[in-house]
């Protein structure tokens, strides 16, 4: 007699994804019937690895199962296409809800453009280099600051600040404009247009006040806190509505609440929110001039105590043997052996290696200060032995072109090595200075002459090395040990 809907027994259907395949896994509690079935069927097999029955996850396989346990079980699919759901491993966030969006657009990509310096009869020119770009090509012909020159092949402008400001309105919607690391501007009229070309400028949008960033260089800023400081002051002015003019008269409230926002967001961190506060603190300062307003009650979040990633000896190994290129390994080996930063690397001149008092000279690190780090022996032969098949001109390391090697093409040598080195430690070139102090604590060296290699300022920079030093930890012995 055919079993009641209400008593006879449920075969349920699960998905079960193998070596990225959908099966069916079939589930029920113990009924010597649905056994023997599922045992006698051509379509079911028994998975000793799930230690279930699993069947294709086809449309004729549940059919084909429907049919041959009628008016045996009830077959319920209820599972069989239910979202995986998964907890998130980072948890989740409630915020208050009103968070403030991205100020800045971005516009679509274009085709970039780059200038270099250029020697061409006795005169120094901007080079322009772009993949070949019809509409481009068009631009530049027609536009009164460029030449053509034919001995080169090349579209080349003059070094006057007219000349860029003729070309960045000649290639505005058509180009992006890029500078080589060999360029040097000192005009913020120009910077600023190269820094913002990115933007879209809507009718709303506010430009960076020119006196702030002249402010910034007249200062003697570097470059890159300039560019720092620009960018987070422009966010800060293009993520108010109320136009320049409201926003010079902002008090503490308006400031503390566009920074809350920056931190319930979690997009930035900790430090980067502190330097926009400092960038917007300078601007009321030293360029509106408003010394009545107290900044100085600004709420700054906390910076987090976080520890360096520091390298092995053995991984540190298996990176700098990674790659055949000689240059490519003295750069690295350079990185690690005298704890130097990457623009330290790229900055280098032939006569800053002092191998007669074993000594690199660096010249205008951080905070430019100058400072002497240890020359290894080892990167000594190497660096002779590099000099001979290269023979650099000026900088230490120069690209294929002639002139400094560049930021981004020494971080992908060292990604390239350590992909290849299969260190599966997440590392940067800095994770190498990292490497460099963690070791020499390690080998028992003074904690005061580390920080004059390094170059830090304070010895509380230094100290946060002593935790993650490995240096006596072997003598101790947990607690869990002696039970």
């Amino acid at each position: 007699m055919q079993q009641s809907y209400n008593t006879a027994p449920v075969l349920y259907l699960n998905t079960l994804e193998h070596e990225g395949k959908q099966f069916i896994r079939l589930w029920y509690k113990p009924d010597h019937r649905i056994t023997k079935l599922l045992k006698d069927s051509d379509a079911v097999k028994y998975s000793k690895t799930y230690k279930c029955y699993v069947t294709h996850k086809t449309p004729e396989a549940i059919e084909l199962l429907h049919r041959n346990f009628q008016g045996v079980a009830l077959v319920d699919t209820r599972y069989l296409n239910r979202p995986k759901r998964l907890r998130p491993a980072m948890g989740a966030v409630i915020t208050s809800g009103n968070l403030q969006a991205e100020p800045l657009a971005k516009l679509p990509e274009l085709p970039i453009i780059r200038l270099q310096p250029l020697e061409h009869e006795g005169k120094t020119l901007i080079q322009i280099s772009f993949a070949f770009n019809e509409l481009l090509y068009k631009t530049l012909k027609c536009s009164s600051c460029c030449q053509w020159l034919e001995e080169p092949r090349c579209f080349a402008v003059s070094t006057e600040a007219t000349s860029l400001h003729q070309l960045l309105d000649d290639v505005q919607g058509t180009a992006q404009v890029w500078l080589a690391s060999t360029m040097h501007i000192r005009d913020m009229g120009i910077m600023r247009r190269l820094w913002e070309q990115t933007y879209s400028k809507t009718a709303s949008y506010v430009t960076c006040p020119l006196p702030y960033l002249e402010k910034l260089y007249l200062l003697n800023y570097s470059l890159n806190t300039i560019r720092t400081y620009h960018s987070l002051l422009l966010r800060f002015l293009n993520g108010h509505s109320e136009g320049l003019e409201v926003i010079n008269g902002f008090g503490t409230q308006e400031i503390n609440e566009y920074h809350r926002q920056m931190v319930q967001s979690q997009k930035y961190s900790f430090s980067l929110i502190n330097q926009s506060i400092n960038a917007v603190k300078f601007y009321f300062h030293r360029v509106l001039g408003r010394h009545t307003l107290d900044l100085s009650q600004i709420e700054r979040p906390e910076k987090p105590h976080r520890l360096p990633t520091v390298l092995s000896k053995e991984e540190v190994k298996r990176i700098l043997l990674a790659t055949d290129n000689l240059k490519h390994r003295c750069m690295l080996q350079l990185l690690y052996s005298g704890g130097l930063r990457i623009s330290e690397v790229i900055n280098l001149r032939l006569t800053d290696v002092q191998s007669g008092r074993n000594m690199l000279l660096i010249r205008g690190g951080k905070g430019k200060k100058d400072r002497t780090t240890l020359l290894s022996q080892r990167l000594l032969e190497s660096l002779r032995a590099y000099y001979k098949v290269y023979r650099p001109k000026v900088w230490l390391f120069e690209g294929q072109q002639g002139g400094q090697y560049t930021v981004e093409s020494l971080r992908n040598v060292f990604r390239a090595a350590r992909e290849k080195a299969a260190v599966r430690t997440k590392a940067t070139p800095h994770t190498l200075r990292h490497s460099f102090a963690t070791h020499l604590l390690e080998q028992g060296t003074d904690l005061r002459y580390i920080q004059t290699l390094l170059g830090h300022r304070s010895s509380k920079t230094t100290e946060i090395y002593t935790h993650v030093t490995s240096y006596a930890l072997d003598k101790i012995t947990s607690p869990l040990d002696n039970l």
